[in-house]
């Protein structure tokens, strides 16, 4: 069942039920989600990842807290580097009037709802850039383009972890735009260390090789479903308790 709406930040307060969590914001984006959970937990850890420039510009212009380390890299199934699809605004394209259907995922982005949403579009979009290359994307959100590509510095998540001495994760935020298979690969042992997950999905393959959900799913045995949305899931690890 999908559940309607977005989900609040502040259930994640009890559902980790500790002050001091250690949580990855994975496509940060500008830090806005980030900046909600260092508002949430006093103590947490907040690691931050972020391969577009532009967006890691305005994430240093607002997130100023200790408590959280931005990570200018893609997470992906290698240690190297990628292609990058760099999104923007087609200035040709009419933004329509009211949000369009499926759009949840885009709202979630801009709190100011969709006026500030059509205005931030006006201004240019860097927040459906992707490792990989954009098909059923280009159809569904017309007015997004993805005319340039840049190379980015890619590393696995179990290669991160080990490097960061990070053995425990309390929660993984990803919005990793149709690469959800590459952090799952590159993240394995990670993630048996990992309570929660929570992650876009879609059952449209807007990027080339996009995995939809039932797939998802299936390469995540030891997780069940807690709440589904249109454009997002939170799963948990039956296999682990709170450290």
């Amino acid at each position: 069942m999908i559940t309607p709406g977005i989900i609040d930040l502040t259930y994640f307060k009890d559902l980790i039920g500790k002050d001091n969590p250690v949580i990855l914001d994975i496509g940060c984006n500008d830090g806005s989600h980030t900046m909600k959970f260092l508002e949430l937990f006093n103590e947490a850890k907040v690691y931050s990842f972020e391969p577009d420039s532009r967006a890691i510009e305005r994430y240093r212009n607002k997130v100023k807290d200790k408590r959280a380390k931005l990570f200018d890299i893609a997470i992906s199934d290698i240690d190297g580097t990628t292609e990058f699809y760099v999104s923007g605004t087609n200035p040709d394209s009419d933004l329509p009037e009211s949000p369009p259907e499926n759009s949840e995922d885009l709202l979630e982005k801009v709190p100011e709802g969709w006026e500030g949403l059509r205005e931030k579009l006006s201004q240019g979009w860097d927040e459906s850039g992707s490792i990989r290359k954009p098909k059923l994307h280009l159809q569904v959100y017309p007015w997004c383009t993805f005319n340039e590509k840049i190379e980015v510095k890619t590393k696995k998540l179990d290669t991160w972890c080990q490097e960061e001495e990070i053995q425990f994760i309390d929660l993984i935020w990803a919005d990793v735009q149709g690469a959800e298979i590459n952090l799952i690969k590159g993240g394995s042992t990670a993630l048996k260390h990992t309570h929660y997950f929570y992650t876009e999905y879609s059952d449209l393959e807007l990027y080339e090789g996009q995995i939809n959900l039932k797939e998802l799913l299936e390469l995540l045995p030891d997780f069940e479903l807690l709440y589904r949305y249109s454009d997002n899931v939170l799963l948990k690890n039956k296999r682990k308790g709170q450290n």
